[in-house]
């Protein structure tokens, strides 16, 4: 049987519980400029962006940190001219300045600084969506809450966000930001891909439950699931991780070139030879079509590369491909999610009888 699933990037989907319409992929600028040794120039950066804003693209992801700020000054430069039509999404946690403690982190004042230069490289009045970018475990919730409520109700960000925290923390923050009346967050941004699926557990769940729109990064586990490196690219036992000066540094400072991560990316490989598809297509289509995911990110280098990711918008499964994806990328459920699967706990609470689970609206 072959699966079906319906999407062009101006087939546009609502961002969790929100009336934000945005594309199914969103464009990534982590590619945009040179400063970390191996992005877009300008010029290809330029034709990259043309190219997913005449297909009907219009959600955007960029971070402060991002190339040095190069990012964001570029994608404000590009979005100049039809900034309304487009949905910005920037982050906020980084360091800014090496030996300034308060430059970083999730506290107000970090918050504050940060949109406001945010605001200045991308040339704009106000950011559509503001990320949490990294959970710093050191402040407040209520704190992080209350700055945000500010940033909305001065008109500076429209939405708010989450991303790189752990799902108890999220819960916990939303129930507040629902009690005392402040703005909600619609969105959470995290790490799924087939090669990695642990999201799975407590993540996707979670932001099904509480309105959060799954916005998906590194859906092609930086660039492994492609096919590009093999197990001689596997770093040394002894090598210790570094950012480097290339994206393969990058994703071995990730853990995420690993005997594992290749063994998926094999699998990905056959099913795309079978279906006559690039690896990187499959790959971005398994992410997709999961019910639970708004937008995957994608992270082209090159105008090719981002044509090559569209294409995945056209993929369509039979299910033995899909079986063959997920035997290879199966994951441990992990406590309790064992426990409560086990024939005895499920006797205990339903014995013999039939239950269905039906979808709540």
């Amino acid at each position: 049987m072959t699966i079906f699933f319906n999407n062009a990037l101006d087939c546009y989907r609502l961002l969790g519980r929100s009336g934000l319409r945005v594309s199914p992929m969103a464009l990534g600028t982590l590619t945009f400029g040179s400063a970390w040794g191996w992005g877009a120039d300008k010029g290809e950066a330029r034709r990259i962006f043309d190219a997913y804003v005449t297909r009907g693209g219009n959600f955007f992801d960029t971070a402060g940190n991002y190339t040095g700020g190069t990012a964001e000054e570029w994608l404000g430069e590009f979005a100049s001219t039809d900034r309304d039509a487009l949905v910005l999404a920037t982050k906020y946690s980084a360091l800014r300045r090496l030996t300034d403690p308060n430059s970083g982190g999730n506290h107000r004042k970090n918050m504050i600084a940060s949109v406001e230069a945010s605001l200045r490289r991308l040339r704009t009045d106000y950011l559509d969506l503001l990320y949490l970018h990294l959970w710093d475990d050191r402040t407040p919730a209520e704190e992080i809450l209350r700055g945000m409520d500010d940033l909305v109700r001065t008109g500076k960000v429209l939405y708010v966000g989450i991303s790189n925290t752990p799902a108890w923390q999220i819960a916990r923050m939303q129930t507040i930001a629902d009690l005392r009346g402040w703005t909600p967050m619609i969105a959470v941004q995290l790490e799924y891909n087939v090669a990695e699926r642990t999201a799975e557990h407590d993540m996707l769940p979670m932001a099904r439950e509480l309105g959060l729109g799954v916005v998906a990064w590194s859906p092609l586990a930086g660039g492994v699931l492609t096919g590009k490196y093999t197990r001689a690219d596997l770093p040394p036992d002894a090598r210790k991780p570094t950012l480097g000066t290339s994206r393969k540094d990058l994703i071995v400072a990730g853990e995420g070139l690993t005997d594992r991560s290749l063994a998926i990316a094999d699998s990905v490989r056959r099913v795309a030879a079978e279906l006559g598809r690039s690896p990187a297509q499959v790959a971005l289509a398994w992410t997709l079509r999961h019910p639970d995911v708004t937008a995957p990110v994608l992270g082209a280098r090159t105008l090719a590369q981002l044509e090559d990711n569209l294409g995945a918008l056209t993929v369509q499964f039979d299910e033995h491909h899909l079986d063959q994806l997920r035997e290879a990328s199966a994951i441990t459920a992990g406590y309790p999610h064992n426990v409560l699967a086990r024939p005895m706990a499920r006797r205990t609470l339903v014995g013999d009888m039939r239950v269905e689970t039906r979808s709540r609206s």
